[in-house]
């Protein structure tokens, strides 16, 4: 399917690997050019070479922080003008409830809710300008049903979703489409880090750890990065104009609900 966005440009932040990093490459695949965001540079750069050589694309690095104000301020000055903006940000480590204060919270909520709201704000005025845009967000499938060792990320992308859920709305009659893909376990550094956490506490294998959390998932697997960018692809195509507001689950049927 042409997603009819060959020649338009997109942001995509936390992009040298993981979900981010499919992303792009979906995108790429399109004919987006990009601006990658990640922190590593060694990482950033070579990604960016790869996409540039197999897919034509023009495409801009800003290494950095973009919790931090600096960083947000060199991100957003490279992506001035894009069409399409994809946030993304790893999330808070795990713990109980009585183990966070509020020093906890304050790096949780920059990273998972006040970050991507500063991108909107500043990005989403050129897109309403131009009558067009998409923005993705990476959330957590835990918006729809927390995950009790995930309190400050369950916190943290909670409140962006309801930021989202009333600013999708604003912003759709100047043709800017919001939607949040909420992830579940899918094959990445985080799902390996879970299941390292595991398999150290229960005193079993790593397989053995994967193979536990693999058989809670309807779909008997996790997903990979190149579903994940497809999905988010298709919400950044022509194809979704009339898909606003909404929080997309994909995780292989594990968040069991009903609606």
């Amino acid at each position: 399917m042409d997603l009819g966005i060959r020649g338009k440009r997109a942001l995509v932040c936390a992009s040298s690997k993981g979900l981010g990093l499919g992303c792009a490459e979906a995108l790429a695949e399109a004919g987006v050019d990009l601006v990658m965001n990640a922190r590593g540079a060694e990482a950033l750069e070579a990604e960016a070479a790869r996409l540039r050589a197999d897919h034509g694309v023009a495409v801009e690095t800003v290494p950095c922080d973009v919790t931090s104000t600096e960083g947000q301020a060199q991100v957003i000055e490279a992506a001035q003008s894009v069409d399409i903006l994809v946030t993304n940000a790893g999330g808070p480590p795990p713990g109980l409830w009585s183990d966070w204060d509020r020093e906890d919270f304050i790096k949780a909520l920059d990273s998972n809710m006040l970050t991507p709201i500063a991108f909107m704000k500043a990005l989403l005025p050129g897109m309403m300008d131009k009558g067009w845009g998409r923005v993705v967000n990476i959330t957590s499938q835990s918006v729809r049903a927390p995950i009790p060792a995930l309190g400050l990320s369950n916190a943290a992308r909670t409140g962006l979703t309801g930021y989202v859920a009333g600013t999708a709305r604003q912003v759709a009659p100047q043709g800017v489409t919001i939607n949040n893909l909420l992830p579940g376990i899918h094959d990445t550094d985080r799902a390996l880090s879970l299941d390292t956490g595991v398999s150290n506490q229960q005193g079993i294998s790593l397989d053995e750890a994967r193979a536990a959390r693999s058989a809670t998932i309807p779909a008997r697997r996790y997903g990979t990065r190149q579903e994940f960018g497809a999905a988010c692809a298709f919400l950044c195509s022509q194809h979704a104009g009339f898909i606003v507001g909404q929080n997309i689950l994909l995780d292989g049927g594990a968040t069991n609900l009903t609606m």
